[in-house]
């Protein structure tokens, strides 16, 4: 059974930085498992890694999708499966849980067809509506699930209604994998989110412009607000308060999602000596 090493954390959490420095210290090639960085042009929005700073190291699932369409986790557990069977050491990396979760059989998929009727309806509901009739009907699904993304509230409110539950746990999974956390007190957390955000702004903005309003709504966080910002429905200062507010409240969500997985071993993020030791063993196997 192969082994896959998976690094995980909020955003801003420096996993990007520590899967390049273990990649070259073991031969790997990493896998992203960010649901919005498979999408091509959408690089400073979503805070994808510079070709300069990937060190010569392989990277996969970054922009294999038309920013244009919806690509969904059923689209990126096919690509990464086929990637995963081809790479040696492979490197999963990034902060959609789900993604994860699903790639290592944590869930299985459920085989719910699209439901037209409904959807029609719930598409007339705002954000608020939809999230509310989730969080009542599926309270953990309400807990990690974007709440102001319309087009995610009303899949999973088709899957609640087709299933009843939320997508149930798999029996045994095809990978073996072993989790590295990197995490940040949340006061550095905060303060990393935000000197991020200030430096992106310029670039956000850029490819926000590209994009119809529809979509940047759709695609959430900094195009939603950016957007908004555009259409000047937001000053400067409210669209960069609000969207530090937001990353932050995303940040946390991350974090309610991955503190479910118990088997993740937790690390601070200068501690690389530990990272490498149990990548190790995680990897090599001895």
């Amino acid at each position: 059974m192969k082994k896959v090493l998976v690094i995980v954390g909020p955003t801003a959490s420096g996993k990007s930085d520590l899967a390049v420095r273990l990649a070259k210290k073991f031969g790997g090639e990493i896998i992203s498992a960010d649901s919005r960085q498979v999408y091509k042009g959408l690089n400073i929005g979503t805070g994808k890694i510079m070709k300069k700073e990937m060190g010569s190291v392989p990277h996969h699932l970054l922009d294999v999708a038309n920013p244009r369409r919806q690509f969904s986790v059923s689209d990126y557990k096919k690509l990464a499966e086929k990637k995963l069977a081809k790479i040696d050491y492979p490197i999963v990396v990034g902060g959609t849980g789900f993604y994860i979760d699903t790639l290592a059989g944590k869930f299985t998929l459920p085989e719910v067809p699209p439901n037209k009727a409904l959807r029609k309806r719930l598409e007339k509901l705002s954000a608020e509506k939809l999230f509310a009739m989730l969080k009542k009907k599926d309270a953990k699904r309400a807990e990690t699930i974007d709440r102001h993304n319309k087009v995610r509230l009303v899949r999973a409110l088709e899957i609640v209604n087709a299933l009843g539950k939320v997508p149930p746990q798999a029996t045994s999974s095809k990978l073996q994998a072993k989790f590295v956390y990197i995490g940040l007190k949340p006061k550095n957390l905060d303060k990393r989110i935000y000197q991020r955000l200030l430096k992106r702004i310029p670039g956000i903005l850029r490819e926000t412009k590209k994009l119809s309003p529809k979509r940047a709504y759709e695609l959430g966080l900094e195009y939603r607000f950016a957007s908004l910002y555009l259409q000047k429905k937001l000053s400067k200062e409210e669209f960069i308060e609000k969207l530090y507010t937001a990353i932050r409240q995303y940040a946390r969500r991350q974090m309610t999602w991955f503190k479910r997985n118990k088997s993740i071993k937790w690390f601070r993020s200068d501690e690389f000596r530990k990272v490498e030791k149990y990548a190790k063993v995680a990897l090599k196997g001895d």
